[in-house]
């Protein structure tokens, strides 16, 4: 009985604390997920009111201001609430499955691309030239998922959202969908082509594929769109096409799609691809953000701590903002392409110049002996 009482006590503190301590931790994690993810939700459905303000701003016409509450700001809420109670309608010859899971596809891989953008990092880190030995820089993130191969990672979840139209397109058995979803599939390959080589000449400079890294290396030097111009307007230009986006909208041309690939959904699946695709363009305005426009760095070169440690998140989103309102009035203000001036354009013309100036960058870098590597180690002690 004495060693009951003494081994009892012993083996709690030793097994089942920990187990309990781990269990909170994992809670505690999901806990902070969800509330980004609801985060991510809320700022796409105003993301959605904020274009029809200021499209109609734009163009001259009484935008969502009637209804919808105060400035129209309940009319996000509205509109969800309306597709959540509109009638779920099936193709009798549809596949089912496969017409059911494109939707869920493309939004669960809009929000995963969220995972390693870092919005802010409390850090001190210095880069250094290959023939330096200093791997003392230590920092500490505050982000889901610091990924040394973040941009690969980002580039793979956005290719998948390929494989979410053409399923979605082709499960509809419409002769309209399929054929939106045939256009849909071969623009995104295509533009993905810039895109990766407008990437490739901020890899070389950087020296790393983590986005902290190359935050932090304009925080040093200048931002990547200044040395790199082409790069990020050809990047720019590739990721409203990317997302199906005016003038690239193709996909969706009513004249002779009916809207393409989703035509045949309604009700919360069509919601989800609504919702996936508008937050697919905030992905990507956080990416452009973040490799030519360095990412929470303040544009005034301020090292004062409330701007590095407070106002950080708020100089991204407004960073963020910026570049949305571009989006919004590219949309506004430019006619819709033909499907072969889209292509023509991302295979004679993007793909040319970006391919050039990422030689002409390897060239100077090679030519100079600049080789740039990114170094650093959790304060936990874990190397990366």
């Amino acid at each position: 009985m004495f060693f009951f009482y003494i081994i009892t006590p012993v083996f709690f503190l030793k097994n089942i604390v920990p187990f309990y301590f781990f269990l909170l931790i994992n809670l505690y994690f999901i806990f902070v997920v969800l509330i980004k993810i609801i985060c991510i939700l809320i700022a796409v459905a105003y993301f959605t009111i904020a274009e029809r303000k200021i499209m109609a701003a734009i163009q001259r016409r009484v935008g969502p201001n009637i209804e919808g509450g105060i400035f129209g700001l309940l009319q996000p809420f509205c509109d969800g609430l309306k597709l959540f109670i509109k009638e779920l309608v099936l193709p009798s010859r549809a596949n089912i499955f496969i017409f059911l899971f494109a939707p869920l596809l493309v939004f669960i891989l809009s929000l995963l691309g969220w995972a390693v953008l870092p919005f802010y990092t409390n850090s001190t880190f210095n880069y250094f030239l290959i023939f330096t030995n200093n791997y003392t820089n230590n920092w500490y993130n505050t982000f889901i998922a610091d990924l040394n191969f973040g941009i690969f990672f980002l580039l793979a979840i956005s290719s998948l959202n390929v494989y979410g139209i053409i399923l979605g397109g082709w499960a509809s058995n419409s002769k309209y969908a399929f054929s939106g979803a045939l256009r849909s599939s071969a623009q995104m390959i295509s533009y993905e082509v810039s895109i990766g080589l407008t990437i490739l000449p901020v890899v070389l400079l950087a020296g790393s594929f983590n986005f902290t890294d190359i935050i932090l290396l304009q925080g040093q030097t200048v931002w990547f769109f200044l040395p790199l111009l082409p790069c990020s307007i050809i990047f720019f230009v590739s990721m409203l096409a990317e997302t199906n986006r005016a003038p690239f909208d193709l996909p969706e041309a009513e004249a002779e799609l009916v809207a393409g690939y989703n035509v045949e959904y309604s009700s919360m699946i069509f919601a989800l691809f609504f919702l996936g695709e508008y937050s697919n363009m905030l992905v990507m305005s956080s990416f452009i953000v973040v490799l030519f426009f360095g990412g929470w760095l303040s544009p005034f070169g301020c090292n004062f701590w409330i701007i590095q440690n407070i106002l950080a998140p708020l100089i991204f989103a407004i960073k963020i903002i910026i570049i949305a309102f571009i989006y919004i009035l590219v949309r506004a203000a430019f006619p819709r392409y033909r499907y072969d001036q889209l292509m023509d354009i991302g295979w004679k013309i993007f793909l040319p110049i970006s391919l050039g100036f990422f030689i002409f960058v390897s060239s100077i870098l090679i030519s100079f002996n600049i080789l740039i590597v990114a170094n650093f180690s959790f304060l936990s002690g874990w190397s990366v």
